[in-house]
């Protein structure tokens, strides 16, 4: 693999998104186990920061658009269509602010099941894209 810098974040992603599968796995098995809600959450953490980080690298090697805030980057990623729905982006962008600052299990638990019902969706979307792209 060449050393370009999307492709190394991109590497990590996978690493990190493979274990984000395992875990979104064993939550839906485990439905009340707050340990692996909270596993779940950190697991979701990680994968929207190396995903919004790969489309900013990736922005910034196809010489499009350089930016550095997480807001500009899924707006960038939504309009040349590396993101399919950008609101979704950002209202993960938020969730993910929200839970990184505070720990509130009522809000916690509400957003275990919108990473199990729509993130999840939205991160495999961007995921299959770079793995679509991996090899150019």
């Amino acid at each position: 693999m060449e050393n370009i810098r999307w492709k190394q974040r991109f590497d990590n992603l996978e690493k990190a998104y493979s274990k984000f599968l395992v875990v979104i796995d064993i939550v839906k098995k485990n439905p009340d186990d707050e340990i692996y809600e909270m596993a779940l959450i950190q697991s979701f953490e990680f994968v929207y920061e190396l995903s919004w980080k790969t489309i900013k690298d990736y922005l910034k090697n196809s010489g499009v658009y350089d930016a550095n805030l997480p807001r500009e980057v899924i707006k960038s990623g939504f309009h040349f269509k590396i993101i399919e729905d950008g609101q979704l982006w950002i209202d993960m962008m938020s969730d993910r602010n929200m839970l990184s600052h505070t720990y509130n299990e009522i809000y916690a638990k509400k957003t275990v099941k919108k990473i199990i019902s729509e993130y999840y969706p939205a991160l495999k979307q961007v995921f299959e894209y770079f793995s679509s792209k991996i090899n150019e």
